[in-house]
């Protein structure tokens, strides 16, 4: 998901997205940790995602407005 799919959304989805994105990196630490993950790639865009998600949240409690090409 990209940053911008984040900025557009209201703050009770963004949260709601932040827990899935938590949930789903806890299952994928967990399958890898039990050798059940294959394909451990997915571990890094996972924690991409939920710190893009992060960071986001992080700026509207700041009040940052992040505008490009402006």
């Amino acid at each position: 998901m990209t940053a911008k799919e984040l900025r557009d959304m209201p703050n009770d989805e963004l949260a709601e997205q932040i827990a899935k994105f938590r949930k789903d990196l806890l299952g994928l630490r967990f399958a890898n940790a039990t050798g059940e993950l294959e394909n451990t790639s997915g571990i890094s865009r996972a924690r991409r995602d939920l710190a893009r998600a992060l960071t986001v949240e992080n700026e509207r409690t700041l009040g940052v407005s992040r505008r490009r090409g402006a």
